[in-house]
Formats: structure tokens, sequence, C-alpha cells
């Protein structure tokens, strides 16, 4: 004897799938919306400011930190006050050899002069970030061990803000972010961004 099946359309179809949209990635440019990326504008530029304060008044002695007599475009070298004053702190012996050496100058004033203009710009954050961040974390091994607090200062500081700078796109509000992202180069090279 042979079985009859019947079906039963209704019971027997298969519901279908309801297309799924992936779930959308997270992105480090659009990390921050509102009034909270005009607060890491701020940040940018005050940042971006000590460090191309720091260049300018190394470079022709203002006043401030480096007199007159002791600009770079007078003769002085702007690495030798620090780094000689760190003679008796952790890793004095390494810093007081770089101590005024033409191709420290030159690596030193770069980066404060690079690292300053591309943050006050909002362009090149990520390499700004980075090179800022490795310059800050080398002055801090330079002053170990600290005097007024065990393992934090303000280079630690200036180093923190500049990762959450990068990582959060702050390049775009208050600068030239977006224009810098659309070029030809950064779009062949993220890393520029």
């Amino acid at each position: 004897m042979a079985t009859i099946e019947r079906r039963n359309p209704v019971y027997d179809a298969v519901p279908p799938v309801p297309a799924q949209t992936p779930a959308p990635r997270a992105t480090t440019q659009t990390a921050t919306t509102g009034p909270a990326r005009y607060a890491w504008a701020a940040a940018r530029i005050a940042v971006g400011w000590v460090f191309l304060w720091a260049f300018l008044d190394k470079l022709f002695g203002w006043g401030f930190a480096t007199p007159a007599a002791k600009a770079w475009v007078n003769g002085g070298s702007p690495t030798t006050g620090f780094l000689k004053g760190t003679a008796d702190h952790t890793f004095g012996g390494l810093f007081t050899t770089l101590a005024g050496q033409p191709w420290v100058d030159w690596l030193f004033m770069t980066g404060l002069a690079g690292v300053g203009t591309a943050l006050i710009l909002g362009i090149g954050l990520r390499i700004a970030a980075a090179a800022g961040g490795l310059l800050l974390l080398m002055m801090w091994a330079a002053e170990l061990p600290l005097t007024t607090n065990p393992f934090i200062d303000e280079h630690i500081v200036y180093a923190i803000v500049l990762a959450g700078l990068a990582l959060t796109g702050a390049g775009t509000p208050l600068g030239l972010g977006t224009q810098w992202a659309a070029t030809p180069l950064v779009r062949r090279f993220p890393i520029l961004k």
C-alpha cells in the first residue's frame, strides 16, 4: 500500500528570512558628535599651540623659556638646557650624551614644529599623535624619577590627549581634516589622516 502524502501549504511553507543588514562598523572618524567634537577641537588647537610655541620660543628666544642669547637662530642649542638638567635622573647618562648634538636639535625642533602645525591645522593627526606622543614619552623618561608624582606628569597627560585626538578624528571640526582626508595622497595612504 502506498501512503498518500498530503501537504498543507499553510503549515508547510517556510517563511522567508528577512534580509539582515550588517551591523555598522565602528569608525574612529565619527566617534564624537555634537558639542564634544568642539571640545576635542579646542583641545587639539591648545595642545598644538603648546608644541608650536615651544618651537617658536626656542627658535627666536622670546624670553619665556628661552632667553634671546640662547635662541637657536643665535647659535644656541634647543636641547642642551633640558637634557643637561637630567644628569642626576634615572636615564641621565643616556640623555646628557644627546644634549646639544646637531642632529638631536634638528629632530627635536622639526618634531615640535611639525606636531604643532599639524594639530593646529587638523591634518595628519595620526602621525602627529604618534610623533608627539613619542617625544613626550622621551621627555617623561628623561625626568624619571618624578618629583611631584610617582608616575604621571604633564608629559603623560599630553600623550593621552594626543591619542584621544587621533582616535576621535578631531581634525574635522575647526580644522582642515575633511579637506586633508580627500587629497589623493591621504586616500592612497590613510595613515596620513
